[in-house]
């Protein structure tokens, strides 16, 4: 909603308001004016707006001025709603992904405008108090949009196949970076450097900066991996063949704009990675490698260096190909940040197709569980980089089962420094729920090898005793207030029926 829509909204909302105070019903307005109810009905909707006579018969019906009406400002206790109706959260949300559109928002504002108001203030107090901001709604609707597709867009599938049969690409991996560069460079004319970045400390940390103009221009990061530089160029052949213009001018993203940069760099993302590792070559390679008797850590690592991408481009790519083509859609993808050398860990990107039961959040002041796999991969990379051992990445496996829920988990995570911030560590994460579909295709799915751990949520919600979890990072802080919570009302409940019954303390 925006401009001249805002303006009718905000008057309709106005003259409901004034109506009611003055005790009038719409018949009885529309009695002093001559205006039909329906017509009124339209106006207080913001779907109408009326001429400059009749908002002079509005007023004067109401005791008014005519700038009363027309000024844009709200009553006190409205005024979050001008702030709502002028927010990208309204402009830009994707409602149509949830069978609604603004305008359905808008009308249920301008039904209730007073309750509505006060669910405003409530929810921007919430959002305050976690530091959430609008880009976090965008983040949460595209992975919502992911959920319902498993992870699957076969129309971007079908342009990274289409493209690269046009270019007469090889579907065996890895992908020349060299072809990449001559398609950016002599199809859409880029120009490629890889030195202005470096001149500018305060930029190392992106990977690639976009400049439009004439010509565009790419600015890589010198220091990326080989594999990094090919999935951002391939991304950047995305933008172009799919005619995305709404997208971010960095990688990551400096600043989101809209909801349309989110999903536009999310389609250039995917694009890029299917040319990087093409579907029917790395499903066949799963395959293969799922049918193994016996978890062979070589053979996975094998399988990473045949793509000659990180681990985290590789993870990904799983989670979009393995729901659909081997059927199983019980599966999630974590990414986890650690200071080098530290105990913190901050959960960075996650995707939870599997029911997993994963505390996240802004604001989350609480320690994952320290028997994660996810976190036992970067404090074991801590120890050997203490050690002086730089090898990288560490890979893990491990069955996970839930404290006091009938849930089990087989995760495969890697762990590595960060290539562009070598003093932070990062964990990448695939996990599968074990159901009798995961059973019939993973072989190797009971190895007795792999270790198995009893795993909680984080150590404020996990009841083991200190003595029976050494990892524990933390007080069970939530646990013991939720049992005492859960006490004192068994108390009260007691003592209220005691004396319902007439029975002695």
């Amino acid at each position: 909603m925006q401009g001249d829509a805002n303006v009718r909204v905000i008057f309709g909302m106005k003259l409901r308001q004034f109506r009611e105070q003055r005790g009038y019903s719409l018949k009885a307005l529309a009695q002093r004016t001559g205006l039909s109810p329906s017509y009124l009905t339209e106006i207080e909707k913001g779907k109408k707006y009326p001429k400059a006579e009749k908002i002079l018969q509005l007023a004067q019906a109401l005791n008014l001025s005519y700038d009363d009406l027309v000024s844009l400002k709200l009553e006190n206790e409205l005024n979050p709603l001008t702030s709502l109706l002028d927010s990208p959260l309204i402009q830009e949300f994707p409602f149509q992904m949830f069978g609604i559109t603004p305008r359905d928002v808008i009308d249920l504002v301008t039904r209730a405008p007073n309750e509505a108001s006060t669910l405003i203030r409530t929810l921007g107090e919430i959002a305050g108090s976690y530091d959430m901001r609008v880009e976090h709604f965008f983040y949460a609707a595209l992975r919502s949009h992911q959920q319902t597709h498993q992870n699957y867009f076969a129309d971007l599938e079908q342009a990274a196949e289409s493209f690269a049969t046009e270019q007469g690409w090889d579907t065996q991996p890895p992908l020349p970076i060299s072809q990449l560069r001559s398609v950016l460079t002599d199809t859409y004319g880029y120009r490629l450097d890889e030195t202005a970045l470096e001149q500018q400390p305060d930029l190392h940390g992106f990977r690639s900066v976009w400049i439009d103009g004439d010509p565009p221009q790419l600015l890589l990061n010198r220091r990326l991996l080989p594999g990094q530089k090919a999935f951002v160029l391939g991304r950047e052949i995305g933008y172009c063949y799919l005619d995305l213009r709404d997208r971010a001018m960095t990688s990551s993203p400096n600043e989101v704009r809209s909801f349309a940069q989110v999903l536009n760099d999310f389609k250039a993302s995917v694009f890029s990675g299917a040319l990087l590792m093409h579907r029917d070559t790395l499903v066949d390679d799963l395959r293969r490698f799922f049918s193994l008797p016996h978890w062979d850590e070589s053979t996975f690592r094998a399988l990473l260096t045949r793509y000659d991408v990180t681990p985290e481009m590789f993870f990904y790519r799983l989670s979009e190909l393995i729901p659909t083509f081997l059927e199983l859609p019980q599966l999630h993808f974590l990414r986890l940040h650690s200071p080098a050398g530290s105990e913190r860990y901050q959960l960075t990107k996650h995707l939870n197709m599997s029911q997993l039961p994963l505390p996240h959040g802004l604001g989350l002041q609480e320690h994952y569980c320290r028997r994660w796999l996810s976190v036992e991969v970067l404090r074991e990379l801590v120890q050997r980089q203490q050690s002086g051992d730089q090898r990288a990445p560490i890979v893990g496996v491990q069955r996970s089962r839930f404290l006091d829920r009938d849930a089990e988990y087989f995760c495969i995570s890697l762990a590595r420094p960060l290539v562009l911030t070598p003093t932070t560590n990062t964990s990448v994460t695939i996990g599968f729920r074990v159901d009798e579909a995961f059973k019939k295709i993973v072989r190797f799915w009971d190895d007795p090898a792999i270790p198995h751990a009893e795993i909680n949520e984080t150590c404020e919600r996990c009841w083991l005793s200190e003595a029976a979890c050494r990892e524990r990072a933390a007080p069970a802080t939530i646990y013991d207030r939720e049992q005492h919570l859960a006490t004192r009302n068994q108390v009260l409940h007691q003592l209220v029926e005691s004396l319902r019954s007439g029975a002695p303390l």
